[in-house]
């Protein structure tokens, strides 16, 4: 069993920037491809960018390229979203995942562990 712990979001201007982190617990965290998701009110779930076990391949949604960066540090059990020129249609709940096999997914129903999710809030 995985457990995932986000930290880091909350309310900053358009244009600004946050950094979420997602603290994993397992000795196995380095094995997992982890990825990043959000959920906007009344909106579904999607992709914002994921990343391999050991950092050497990430992937972004089209909307966050340029703008987000995500990272892995295997030696903390930590993933990270530097997010930066926000806008106010990233404001979202945003959840950290962590997927058992190898290949990087943007389908968040092939994910196996999920955290409680991190409110950012983007002010126009």
């Amino acid at each position: 069993q995985v457990q995932l712990v986000e930290s880091g979001g909350g309310l900053v201007q358009a244009g600004g920037s946050l950094r979420l982190s997602c603290a994993a617990s397992g000795r196995t965290f380095s094995t997992y491809v982890m990825g990043w998701f959000r959920q906007a009110p009344g909106k579904e779930r999607e992709f914002v960018a994921a990343v391999s076990w050991n950092g050497g391949s990430t992937y972004y949604t089209d909307s966050v390229k340029g703008r987000f960066t995500i990272s892995r540090d295997n030696a903390k059990n930590t993933v990270y979203l530097q997010m930066n020129s926000l806008k106010p249609e990233d404001t979202a709940v945003y959840y950290c995942a962590a997927k058992i096999s190898s290949w990087l997914t943007t389908k968040y129903s092939e994910y196996d562990y999920w955290g409680q999710g991190t409110q950012v809030t983007v002010s126009s």
